[in-house]
């Protein structure tokens, strides 16, 4: 996630020239990979090209960099880091397909994966977009605006007990249903075609809030994990980007929100643990079976400098593991 951001200096060895956004975690994410000058490496979201200046920046001349990004609108900026960085590939992909576009390339190992997960600010603050419930705006979420259905076709047809579910699971929304009842209700009268048009809605049907939160905080961020299937390309992801890894390799992981940290820390720590024997199976100490993981370090968040330079980052977490002899 990043936010723009006025140009204040130019990275010494920026291959792409002044960076106009400021990247969450930059260096503690780049530092986490432990890169290796000829090694190759994944940037699971392009976005505006933060994190993959940083590691290109820490590569070698033999180094390599492959980012993914399923946003039109990121691609520009990666298309032109690449015409003037012969180390650095954008594949226009959802991060999930990771291992088969590897593959295509004739890469079958890597040295370190970085997914740096959520939306961004640039997306945020497009109107067009329909992420924010604050701009008015076409009411769509989607984060690949040329495939998939948008939050406002899905609202148009969806079961009223759907709606609820995806409200209250992805949104940790304690009103999901009574929003859900707002919205078939007021669809019934006319489409729900804006994004102020659904906050209102949403605002109808929550009684209460913590201070200082939107009523359709929730709802919208609800609406974004389903439309963009958001939870399910982190689940799908995570298993190819260790299948990748060198022993030794690194995968760093950067999360905003509850659902996503909860998955990625879940996952990371069942691959630390060893797998188990059967029981009654005699087994010696050198030959025990090893995880396929180790955590490295505690989770990691912004520092209060960080934070005050941008807002929007005060929910991130970053956590590491590294790839096993296993």
């Amino acid at each position: 996630m990043t936010v723009l951001q006025p140009v204040s200096a130019t990275p010494s060895h920026s291959p792409a020239g002044p960076v106009s956004h400021v990247t969450v975690l930059l260096a503690e994410a780049v530092q986490a990979l432990a890169i290796q000058p000829a090694g190759v490496y994944v940037d699971g979201t392009f976005g505006r090209g933060g994190h993959s200046r940083g590691i290109l920046q820490a590569l070698g001349a033999h180094g390599r960099l492959i980012a993914f990004d399923r946003d039109p609108q990121a691609l520009p900026e990666a298309q032109q880091l690449s015409s003037q960085d012969a180390r650095f590939e954008i594949i226009p992909q959802r991060f999930s397909r990771l291992q088969q576009a590897l593959e295509v390339r004739g890469i079958t190992r890597v040295d370190g994966v970085l997914l740096d997960l959520g939306v961004s600010s640039p997306q945020i603050d497009q109107a067009q977009r329909g992420f924010s419930f604050r701009q008015e705006g076409p009411l769509d979420m989607r984060m690949d605006t040329h495939t998939g259905e948008s939050a406002r076709d899905w609202l148009a047809h969806a079961a009223q007990e759907d709606i609820a579910r995806v409200i209250r699971e992805y949104g940790e929304e304690r009103f999901a249903r009574q929003i859900a009842q707002a919205i078939v209700n007021a669809r019934a009268l006319a489409p729900i075609a804006s994004t102020t048009q659904l906050a209102r809605i949403v605002a109808t049907a929550v009684r209460s809030r913590e201070p200082g939160q939107d009523p359709a905080t929730r709802t919208f961020q609800a609406l974004r994990i389903h439309v963009n299937e958001e939870l399910q390309e982190i689940a799908q992801v995570l298993p190819q980007a260790v299948e990748l890894l060198h022993r030794g390799g690194r995968l760093v992981v950067i999360s905003f929100h509850s659902l996503e940290d909860r998955l990625v820390k879940q996952y990371l720590r069942a691959q630390a643990q060893p797998p188990e024997i059967p029981r009654g199976m005699a087994v010696r100490e050198a030959d025990r079976p090893q995880p396929r993981l180790q955590l490295v370090g505690r989770a990691i968040r912004p520092s209060a400098q960080e934070v005050a330079a941008n807002p929007r980052c005060r929910s991130a977490i970053m956590r590491v593991a590294q790839r096993s002899a296993a």
